[in-house]
């Protein structure tokens, strides 16, 4: 299981028989991804945790350009349906469903969601995805929540990618506490420093999740990341 970061909350995730996840994708508006060329990007499926433009803005392009399937919350995929978007699958909370890769689940998220053009979004979520080569979950946009201790109840993680920014989100102390929750020992952050308020500070954040017995990842813009052969904390 490869991970590539392409800024913000945006990473694509690709498996062992080729099948490519994009996730969150807001690249062109973001000047810190300016590097990164999003006609080179190919995927099989986008999925979306809520509506905000910084996680949908590249979205209805790269659906256009690639065939992939849309998965997100009903409302979502019925807003981008109206766009011309014919491979969606809407979901809801607590729902999962088996796709070509594994299991998809939309599981909770505390936060807001409107599309660009202020259209009601839904409500925000995450993923828990369950696929031959271990199981991962994504936060998306959200504060701590006691859900999060359910998902470590009910699953192994091999890791999570948790926002970890503040202001708008939960912060490296909150996150690194959602991180023990779910039982990750391995995260990569999202959703920071792409506008002042969510900048932080990197070593701080990575001391806050090893007191916790977790690794924090926070690999650059365009950096590809194998999963599995990353070594555990000592």
């Amino acid at each position: 299981m490869k991970f590539t970061y392409y800024g913000h909350s945006c990473f694509a995730i690709e498996l062992h028989d080729g099948t490519r996840l994009l996730f969150d994708p807001f690249i062109t508006p973001n000047e810190a991804a300016s590097g990164i060329d999003i006609d080179s990007i190919d995927t099989d499926f986008i999925l979306l945790t809520h509506g905000h433009a910084d996680h949908v803005a590249d979205a209805e392009a790269l659906l256009k350009r690639t065939g992939a399937t849309l998965i997100s919350n009903f409302e979502i995929v019925t807003w981008f349906a109206a766009k011309g978007i014919e491979n969606g699958h809407g979901m809801n909370h607590g729902g999962g469903h088996p796709f070509p890769f594994g299991r998809v689940q939309y599981v909770n998220a505390i936060h807001s969601s409107s599309l660009p053009d202020g259209t009601y979004g839904g409500n925000p979520g995450g993923f828990v995805i369950t696929t031959p080569e271990g199981t991962f979950y994504v936060s998306g946009d959200t504060a701590l929540h006691r859900d999060m201790k359910t998902i470590g109840e009910l699953h192994s993680l091999a890791f999570a990618a948790l926002c970890i920014g503040d202001n708008f989100t939960m912060g490296p102390e909150d996150a690194a506490i959602a991180a023990q929750w779910v039982g990750a020992k391995k995260v990569i952050g999202t959703h920071y420093d792409t506008f002042p308020p969510i900048r932080i500070d990197h070593e701080a954040a990575k001391g806050a999740f090893a007191e916790k017995g977790v690794e924090l990842l926070l690999p650059a813009i365009g950096e590809t990341l194998d999963l599995e052969s990353l070594p555990d904390l000592p």
